[in-house]
């Protein structure tokens, strides 16, 4: 839970802003991303806004607050529930503890290609999962791609499970990812996101896993030399809003709201895949030396923890529908 103290900061970084930045519209919604400026997501939220802008002739805006300046995702999301800020766009891997449901999408080895996932995520199984955010006055407008998640150190390449054995890696603060690193063999540590690159030059952490456009724009891969394709989990990302918010709006205002959101998703995955490309290209440029793994030993090691959380019977009805659209 988000303390008193951490809300009143939230809420007067967003009134110190420059004056600019609060001024024009007359329904100013601020959304927080930990990605840098020019991230597929950024500028999926970006081109929601420019959504509302043209349709209501500059009446709604949106402004986004990249690379982490308005906190950590677990702090923007409580910031968000508080209606202190508007939106937030956070990885799932941050949301499977508050909301249970998300965990489904995280699950090692639950999707077998970006395909399976997106096709997952459009249909029945991912508005289950967003309509879940309601119970914490949340609303899920949205879910991004965040790709193909893989294991990435300083110290060797991983094609086993027993590769990962005493290697300190960074999760995300999700007791899921924190049960599947010791799972694996590896030493799991929580850090938030933008703490990583730090960490790695101090040797706090060996490594960590994530997809590989976030492992280039972080510059991790200037300090973490092996990328592994373990390709263990293709968890995607949330765009939430306050609920506070969405119904302060209009009935006209949260439906073209709504529509531009769901446009959003094709325009960042149209950025997410070019990227995603050119991020692969520039690590192997750079000398990161990159290795294939044996997949179906990661798949028998993470097995019991899929199990595990199988015997919740939602999480199980999820499960078997998502598997039976692979």
């Amino acid at each position: 839970m988000l303390s008193r103290r951490a809300l009143l900061a939230g809420a007067i970084a967003l009134a110190g802003l420059p004056r600019g930045a609060l001024a024009r519209p007359a329904v100013l919604l601020n959304a927080a991303d930990v990605h840098v400026d020019r991230y597929p997501t950024v500028e999926a939220v970006r081109f929601i806004g420019s959504v509302l802008e043209r349709e209501t002739a500059g009446r709604i805006g949106i402004r986004v607050y990249h690379s982490g300046q308005l906190g950590r995702e677990t702090d923007t999301v409580d910031l968000v529930r508080h209606g202190v800020l508007q939106l937030t766009r956070v990885f799932f891997g941050a949301l499977n503890n508050a909301f249970p449901l998300t965990s489904v999408l995280g699950l090692p080895y639950v999707f077998e290609s970006t395909a399976h996932m997106r096709h997952s995520v459009d249909g029945a199984i991912g508005a289950t999962v967003r309509a879940s955010f309601a119970a914490r006055g949340l609303v899920g407008l949205a879910i991004y791609d965040s790709g193909v998640r893989c294991f990435y150190n300083t110290l060797r390449p991983v094609h086993v499970p027993a590769d990962l054995a005493g290697l300190k890696l960074r999760v995300p603060p999700s007791d899921m990812f924190l049960a599947l690193v010791r799972a694996l063999g590896g030493n799991p540590t929580p850090l938030p996101y933008g703490e990583m690159f730090s960490a790695l030059q101090t040797r706090l952490i060996d490594g960590g896993e994530n997809n590989v456009r976030s492992f280039h724009s972080s510059r991790q891969f200037e300090v973490a030399r092996y990328w592994s394709l373990t390709r263990h989990s293709y968890a995607p990302e949330a765009l939430l809003m306050s609920r506070q918010a969405f119904d302060a709006l209009s009935a006209a205002d949260r439906a073209l709201l709504t529509d531009a959101a769901d446009e959003s998703v094709r325009h960042m995955r149209v950025l997410w895949d070019q990227s995603v490309l050119d991020a692969d290209a520039a690590i192997r440029a750079a000398g990161v030396a990159v290795n294939e793994a044996d997949l179906a030993a990661f798949r028998r090691a993470a097995e019991p923890l899929v199990q595990r959380y199988l015997q919740d019977p939602e999480l199980a009805g999820l499960h078997g529908a998502i598997r039976a659209a692979a």
